[in-house]
C-alpha cells in the first residue's frame, strides 16, 4: 500500500510529531501542500492530510489543497490534528471542513485522529501555553495504535 502524508505543522511541530509516527508505521512519504501537486496524489492508495486546527478548522493550506483537487472515486483518506482543545464533538466540529471537502472530490474518510497539542496562541502566550509536553509519549502511542488499525484494516 503506497501512503503519503500531507501535512502542515509550524508552530510547535506539534502535528508533525504525530505524523511522523504515522509515516513509519504506514512507510508514507511526508510532504507539505506547497511540495505536492492535486494530481500527484493519484499515485497512492491512503493519502492522510493533518495539520493543527487554527479557528476550529484546519490549516488554510490544507483547506485550498482540497479545493485544488481533482474528482476521484473512492480513494482512500484519512484527517488528523492536534488542538488545544479536545472531545469528540469539538474534533467532528474540527474536522469537518476538510472532510466535506475531501468527500465532495470522491475520497472515501476511512478513520480520523486527533490529540492535544501544546498551544501558545493569542493570549495564551502570557500564561505559558496550555498542554504543554502533549502530545506526550501516551499520544504518540495512540498515533501508533491508529496507524496499525489502518494498515490492518485497509
Amino acid at each position: 500500500m503506497k501512503s503519503l502524508l500531507v501535512l502542515f505543522s509550524y508552530h510547535h511541530k506539534n502535528t508533525e510529531k504525530i505524523a511522523r509516527v504515522f509515516a513509519e508505521v504506514l512507510d508514507a512519504q511526508i510532504k507539505t501542500p506547497q511540495q505536492i501537486s492535486p494530481e500527484e496524489l493519484q499515485e497512492y492508495n491512503l493519502i492522510g492530510f493533518g495539520s493543527g486546527i487554527y479557528g476550529a478548522k484546519h490549516h488554510e493550506d490544507l483547506l485550498n489543497l482540497a479545493d485544488a483537487l481533482p474528482q476521484v472515486t473512492n480513494k482512500k483518506a484519512f484527517i488528523f490534528s492536534t488542538s488545544a482543545l479536545m472531545g469528540k464533538a469539538k474534533v467532528a466540529e474540527d474536522h469537518s471542513l476538510l472532510r466535506e471537502k475531501l468527500q465532495s472530490k470522491g475520497y472515501m474518510i476511512v478513520d480520523e485522529f486527533a490529540c492535544k497539542g501544546f498551544n501558545t496562541n493569542s493570549f495564551m502566550k502570557y500564561f505559558g501555553g496550555m498542554n504543554k509536553g502533549r502530545p506526550n509519549a501516551e499520544d504518540l502511542k495512540h498515533a501508533e495504535e491508529f496507524a496499525q488499525n489502518l494498515k490492518q484494516n485497509l
